[in-house]
Formats: C-alpha cells, structure tokens, sequence
C-alpha cells in the first residue's frame, strides 16, 4: 500500500470515529460520514483532485464544527496543511446561525485555492442532496433559500474549478437562480 493509500485511510477512520454517532437530516437519516466522503469523492473522481492535503481536509472538513475535535488535534495527526484548510473552511458555532452564513459569503473570496476547492464540492454535495431528499421540517422555500445563499457563497468561489463550477451553474440553472 502506498502512502497516500495510508494517508486517505487514515483520515477516513478519523472523520468515521468522530461522526460515528451522527447523522444527516434527510428522512432517511443517512450516516453523516457519507457526506464528507462524498465530498472527497466530489474533488477526486469529478474534479479530477490528487493533492491529498486537500482530499484529506475534504474528509475532515466538518470535524472541527461538529465535533470535539481541535485544529490542534489536526494538526498534530494529518500536518499543519490539512488543519489550515479545514480551519479556512469551519464555521464559528458561536455566532447565530445568520451571521455564520454571512461569514461564509463574504470570507469565500479571501480563502486559499485548496479550500475554495473543498467549499465548492461541499455545497455541490448538499445541493444534490437537497435536490435528492428535503430535509426533515425543511419546506420547499427553505431549500429554495438555501439554494439562493450557496449560489452568493459560489460566486466567492469563481475562477478556482471550471467543472465544479459548471456543475453548480447547471444545478443553480434548474432552479431558476441566475449566477
């Protein structure tokens, strides 16, 4: 086994221990780990990704916000590379819920290309999921909205992946939200 092999395993375990008991809103209740490894699948098989410093961020992406897990601890495990992306990429759970989405729209320009990457496959994720399966309690509007606050966070994002970006233009088309 290679070493990258080895490196990719290893955050898998990880995001997998830590979201262990989590689970996404969707009526199926889908394990949360599928949306990280998800993501990771995104930047590799779709966005053509090989630098396993971001792979390994795209699957440890939400451990920070989630979890109790520290940039520190993720630092010292996967290297000081990973932890910056994921820290680039977390979300401040002390502010309200309104002011932490303004954040993502105004701090997505100033992000670094490798954690623009893993911002773009992470709302093309939720996207497709939203499109696949309504959350729990959401209403259409709320999905509508949510669609109308990631097409404001993607256009921070411009210029980093044309087919990622293409394929959220193609899913922001659907919806009637002009990019």
């Amino acid at each position: 086994m290679n070493l990258d092999s080895v490196l990719l395993l290893e955050a898998v375990h990880f995001a997998a221990e830590k979201h262990k008991s989590q689970r996404r809103k969707d009526a199926e209740a889908t394990p949360y780990i599928n949306h990280p490894i998800g993501v990771a699948r995104i930047l590799a098989y779709e966005g053509g990704i090989t630098d396993i410093a971001i792979l390994q961020a795209a699957l440890l992406h939400d451990t920070v916000e989630d979890t109790e897990t520290s940039i520190d601890e993720l630092d010292g495990k996967f290297g000081a590379t990973v932890a910056r992306i994921v820290q680039e990429v977390t979300d401040d759970k002390m502010l309200p819920k309104q002011e932490r989405k303004q954040q993502q729209i105004l701090k997505a320009p100033l992000c670094s290309h490798q954690a623009k990457l893993v911002k773009l496959a992470d709302k093309l994720y939720n996207l497709r999921d939203l499109n696949r399966s309504t959350p729990v309690g959401w209403s259409e509007q709320r999905v509508q909205e949510y669609f109308i606050w990631a097409a404001q966070v993607i256009k921070g994002l411009r210029g980093t992946s044309a087919t990622l970006e293409e394929k959220l233009n193609q899913l922001f088309k659907e919806r009637g939200i002009e990019m």
